[in-house]
């Protein structure tokens, strides 16, 4: 029986993760991990200035009290003490498109599978008024995760799903969309008279492309991204080459 590993950022409660767990469990043995509390935007981060507590919620449910990438290392080292055939992670409450997957918990669940040594999915659906349906981006995560299985990925690489609401017109494998992105950071006062900071939601320019994510979920698709950890820019290295660096100095 193939074993998954089901994370997300959005905590242990959240209906996503319940959503995802079930709509994965024909597939093989479902071992939940997942933060006691909500981890949005956190990124990869890995918690190491402080313990860290492992809570058993239900049976091969469990909770800890740190970020995505602390749930993956220690459900394959404490939990399953093996490594699983296929970490999924979601389903998000919101798009992580884009520029966004830098920020994104989610994503980084997977991130860290990928890292580690198993191929990863990230699944988010759209922020909608109201409640979540899960349904369509539920059946998307069994698809993938089904042919994954089946098919595997390259080493060091996972999926970005994101779904729209509602009704939708199939897969299509994307790559990521660029934006200009102008931060709004609210500065105010508290009643000491010391200033304090929100950052909030900025202004976002998308860059036109007919095959980026955001522009196959704004045309009603869901959006397959496959991303890597190797964050090198290629292309440039024959200009960093270039430079006039002469040797290094000695210290």
């Amino acid at each position: 029986m193939k074993r998954i590993l089901v994370t997300n950022d959005d905590g242990v409660r959240s209906e996503g993760i319940r959503a995802l767990a079930d709509a994965l469990r024909p597939l093989g043995e479902i071992t939940v991990v997942a933060p006691l509390a909500e981890a949005s935007a956190i990124g990869h981060a890995l918690t190491l200035r402080r313990p860290l507590r492992l809570e058993t919620i239900s049976e091969r449910v469990y909770a800890v009290d740190g970020t995505p990438t602390d749930c993956v290392n220690i459900a394959i080292t404490s939990v399953m003490r093996v490594m699983p055939d296929l970490v999924v992670s979601g389903i998000n409450h919101g798009w992580n498109l884009g520029d966004d997957v830098t920020y994104s918990g989610t994503v980084s669940g997977a991130f860290e599978a990928a890292l580690l040594g198993a191929p990863g999915i990230a699944v988010s659906l759209q922020r909608t008024d109201g409640s979540f349906d899960f349904t369509e981006s539920a059946r998307a995560a069994y698809l993938v995760a089904q042919s994954v299985l089946a098919k595997g990925l390259p080493s060091r690489t996972f999926l970005n799903i994101n779904v729209p609401a509602g009704p939708t017109n199939g897969f299509k494998v994307t790559v990521q969309a660029k934006r200009n992105h102008v931060t709004k950071v609210n500065e105010r006062t508290d009643p000491r008279g010391q200033k304090y900071f929100w950052i909030e939601e900025g202004q976002n320019a998308w860059e036109p492309h007919d095959r980026s994510d955001f522009q196959a979920v704004r045309d009603g698709y869901i959006s397959i991204t496959p991303l890597q950890p190797d964050l090198t820019a290629y292309s440039v290295i024959p200009a960093i080459e270039a430079f006039p660096l002469g040797s290094p100095v000695s210290t």
